[in-house]
Protein backbone atom coordinates (compact mmCIF):
# COMPACT_ATOMS: atom_id res chain seq x y z
CA UNK A 1 0.00 0.00 0.00
CA UNK A 2 2.81 2.43 0.87
CA UNK A 3 4.45 1.73 -2.47
CA UNK A 4 1.20 2.54 -4.25
CA UNK A 5 0.80 5.83 -2.33
CA UNK A 6 4.42 6.72 -3.03
CA UNK A 7 4.00 6.05 -6.77
CA UNK A 8 0.84 8.15 -6.93
CA UNK A 9 2.52 10.98 -5.02
CA UNK A 10 5.59 10.78 -7.25
CA UNK A 11 3.46 10.88 -10.40
CA UNK A 12 1.60 13.98 -9.11
CA UNK A 13 4.91 15.62 -8.32
CA UNK A 14 6.33 14.87 -11.77
CA UNK A 15 3.21 16.16 -13.52
CA UNK A 16 3.19 19.36 -11.47
CA UNK A 17 6.87 20.02 -12.15
CA UNK A 18 6.33 19.44 -15.88
CA UNK A 19 3.52 22.02 -15.88
CA UNK A 20 5.70 24.51 -14.02
CA UNK A 21 8.54 23.99 -16.48
CA UNK A 22 6.19 24.41 -19.45
CA UNK A 23 4.74 27.56 -17.89
CA UNK A 24 8.21 28.92 -17.26
CA UNK A 25 9.24 28.18 -20.84
CA UNK A 26 6.09 29.88 -22.15
CA UNK A 27 6.82 33.00 -20.06
CA UNK A 28 10.48 33.03 -21.15
CA UNK A 29 9.49 32.70 -24.81
CA UNK A 30 6.92 35.46 -24.36
CA UNK A 31 9.54 37.81 -22.91
CA UNK A 32 11.96 37.04 -25.71
CA UNK A 33 9.17 37.45 -28.27
CA UNK A 34 8.28 40.84 -26.80
CA UNK A 35 11.96 41.80 -27.16
CA UNK A 36 11.86 40.71 -30.83
CA UNK A 37 8.83 42.94 -31.35
CA UNK A 38 10.58 45.86 -29.67
CA UNK A 39 13.70 45.32 -31.77
CA UNK A 40 11.66 45.38 -35.00
CA UNK A 41 9.91 48.56 -33.83
CA UNK A 42 13.25 50.17 -32.93
CA UNK A 43 14.68 49.22 -36.33
CA UNK A 44 11.62 50.62 -38.08
CA UNK A 45 12.01 53.94 -36.28
CA UNK A 46 15.75 54.01 -36.99
CA UNK A 47 15.34 53.14 -40.68
CA UNK A 48 12.63 55.76 -41.15
CA UNK A 49 12.12 54.35 -44.62
CA UNK A 50 8.93 55.06 -46.54
CA UNK A 51 6.98 51.89 -47.31
CA UNK A 52 8.88 49.66 -44.86
CA UNK A 53 6.20 49.58 -42.17
CA UNK A 54 4.67 46.26 -43.25
CA UNK A 55 8.11 44.62 -43.52
CA UNK A 56 8.94 45.47 -39.90
CA UNK A 57 5.51 44.28 -38.77
CA UNK A 58 6.04 40.94 -40.50
CA UNK A 59 9.63 40.65 -39.28
CA UNK A 60 8.80 41.33 -35.64
CA UNK A 61 5.98 38.80 -35.64
CA UNK A 62 8.08 36.23 -37.50
CA UNK A 63 10.99 36.52 -35.09
CA UNK A 64 8.74 36.40 -32.03
CA UNK A 65 6.71 33.42 -33.25
CA UNK A 66 9.88 31.44 -33.88
CA UNK A 67 10.44 31.52 -30.11
CA UNK A 68 7.52 29.15 -29.60
CA UNK A 69 3.95 29.44 -28.32
CA UNK A 70 4.90 32.14 -25.79
CA UNK A 71 6.55 34.26 -28.46
CA UNK A 72 3.60 33.87 -30.82
CA UNK A 73 1.26 34.86 -27.99
CA UNK A 74 3.32 37.97 -27.20
CA UNK A 75 3.42 38.93 -30.88
CA UNK A 76 -0.37 38.59 -31.18
CA UNK A 77 -1.06 40.58 -28.00
CA UNK A 78 1.36 43.37 -28.89
CA UNK A 79 0.22 43.56 -32.52
CA UNK A 80 -3.47 43.60 -31.61
CA UNK A 81 -2.96 46.26 -28.95
CA UNK A 82 -0.98 48.47 -31.31
CA UNK A 83 -3.46 48.12 -34.15
CA UNK A 84 -6.45 48.73 -31.87
CA UNK A 85 -4.77 51.92 -30.68
CA UNK A 86 -3.71 52.93 -34.18
CA UNK A 87 -7.14 52.25 -35.71
CA UNK A 88 -9.07 54.01 -32.98
CA UNK A 89 -7.01 56.68 -31.29
CA UNK A 90 -4.32 57.77 -33.70
CA UNK A 91 -6.66 58.34 -36.60
CA UNK A 92 -4.53 56.43 -39.13
CA UNK A 93 -7.54 54.51 -40.29
CA UNK A 94 -8.97 51.04 -40.46
CA UNK A 95 -7.51 50.26 -43.89
CA UNK A 96 -3.94 50.80 -42.73
CA UNK A 97 -4.58 48.74 -39.60
CA UNK A 98 -6.05 45.94 -41.70
CA UNK A 99 -2.95 45.90 -43.93
CA UNK A 100 -0.68 45.92 -40.86
CA UNK A 101 -2.60 43.00 -39.35
CA UNK A 102 -2.22 41.06 -42.58
CA UNK A 103 1.56 41.55 -42.38
CA UNK A 104 1.49 40.64 -38.68
CA UNK A 105 -0.34 37.38 -39.34
CA UNK A 106 1.88 36.58 -42.31
CA UNK A 107 5.00 36.81 -40.17
CA UNK A 108 3.44 35.08 -37.17
CA UNK A 109 2.41 32.13 -39.36
CA UNK A 110 5.98 31.67 -40.61
CA UNK A 111 5.73 33.63 -43.84
CA UNK A 112 8.91 35.24 -45.15
CA UNK A 113 8.96 38.91 -44.03
CA UNK A 114 10.85 39.81 -47.21
CA UNK A 115 7.51 39.61 -49.01
CA UNK A 116 6.91 43.11 -47.63
CA UNK A 117 10.50 44.39 -47.94
CA UNK A 118 10.58 47.58 -50.03
CA UNK A 119 13.23 48.01 -52.69
CA UNK A 120 16.17 50.04 -51.45
CA UNK A 121 15.78 49.27 -47.72
CA UNK A 122 19.35 49.02 -46.37
CA UNK A 123 20.57 45.44 -45.93
CA UNK A 124 21.25 46.23 -42.25
CA UNK A 125 17.56 45.53 -41.69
Amino acid sequence: MRLCVCLVFLSFLLCASADILDGGRFAWDAMRGAWDMFRAYRDMREANYIGADKYFHARGNYDAARRGPGGAWAARVISDARENWQGGVSGRGAEDSRADQEANEWGRNGGDPNRYRPAGLPSKY
